[in-house]
C-alpha cells in the first residue's frame, strides 16, 4: 500500500487536499495531508523554512512511512524536496505538483521572479508576512468563485522565515525518482529550474501536464489524484 504524503502549498493548510484525500483513501491507499508549522490550525507555530522541512520528515518518521509517494505544491516543493532527500528509502517517488524546487544555498525570495529585494520589500511592508494574492489574482487559473472565495477565507499569512531561509540539499533533486506535475493555465512550459532537473535526471523524471490552474487540488480533484495514482506505480 502507498502512503501518500499530500503538503500543501503557501498560505494552505491540509484541507485544501481534501477532495483528493478521499480519492487516493478510496483507492486503497493510505493518505496522510499535512498543515506545514505557521499555517491554518498551526499558525500561531514559530516557523521558517527549515522548520517545514522538519515537519515533513518528523511526520513520515512518526508514522513510520514507507513506500511514500512525497507530494509538495507550490511553495511547498522547497521543503518537501529537501525532505524526500532526508527520508532515503522510505521514499518511493517524490511529485511536485507546479511547484518551485529548491537549490542548495537558495531561497524563496532569492530565486523569485522579481528579485530578492523587492520579494524582501513586500515582506516589510506587509509587517514579515507573505500575504496571499488579491482575489484578482486569481482570473485565469479554473477557479469558481466559490473556490476562490474558499481558498482566501482560509488562507494565513506566511512568516517571512519560511521564504528567506536557505535550502539544504546534499545533491541534485534530478538523481530521485519524480513526476512533475504542470498546470498550463498557469504558464505552458516549466521554469528554468525544473527543465533542468528533467533533462539531466536521465529518465528519473517524468513530466505531466494538465489543463488547469495553479490549484488543482481545487479545481480537478479528479484528476489530479489520477496523476497522484499513477505516479505511485511508475
Amino acid at each position: 500500500m502507498t502512503q501518500f504524503v499530500l503538503v500543501p502549498g503557501a498560505w494552505l493548510g491540509a484541507w485544501a487536499w481534501d477532495e483528493v484525500v478521499s480519492e487516493l483513501r478510496e483507492a486503497g491507499h493510505g493518505v496522510h495531508p499535512l498543515t506545514l508549522s505557521g499555517l491554518a490550525e498551526k499558525r500561531d507555530v514559530q516557523a521558517g523554512q527549515q522548520t517545514h522541512v522538519r515537519d515533513i520528515v518528523g511526520e513520515v518518521e512518526r508514522l513510520d512511512l514507507r513506500d511514500v509517494v512525497l507530494v509538495g505544491h507550490s511553495y511547498s516543493g522547497i521543503p518537501v524536496g529537501q525532505a524526500a532527500e532526508q527520508i532515503g528509502d522510505r521514499l518511493t517517488r517524490l511529485v511536485l505538483v507546479d511547484a518551485m524546487v529548491p537549490a542548495d544555498g537558495e531561497s524563496v525570495a532569492s530565486a523569485w521572479w522579481s528579485g530578492q529585494a523587492a520579494f524582501e520589500a513586500e515582506l516589510a511592508a506587509n509587517g514579515g508576512f507573505w500575504v496571499p494574492w488579491a482575489v484578482e489574482e486569481f482570473d485565469g487559473q479554473d477557479l469558481s468563485e466559490e473556490q476562490i472565495a474558499r481558498l482566501l477565507s482560509r488562507a494565513t499569512p506566511q512568516q517571512a522565515a519560511t521564504v528567506t531561509e536557505p535550502a539544504v540539499l546534499e545533491r541534485s533533486l534530478g538523481a530521485l525518482p519524480a513526476t512533475y506535475v504542470k498546470c498550463l493555465l498557469d504558464g505552458d512550459e516549466p521554469s528554468g529550474a525544473v527543465a533542468k532537473l528533467l533533462a539531466e535526471s536521465e529518465g528519473r523524471w517524468k513530466l505531466v501536464e494538465m489543463n488547469t490552474g495553479h490549484w488543482p487540488m481545487l479545481s480537478q480533484p479528479h484528476e489530479l489524484a489520477s496523476v497522484l495514482l499513477g505516479a505511485a506505480v511508475s
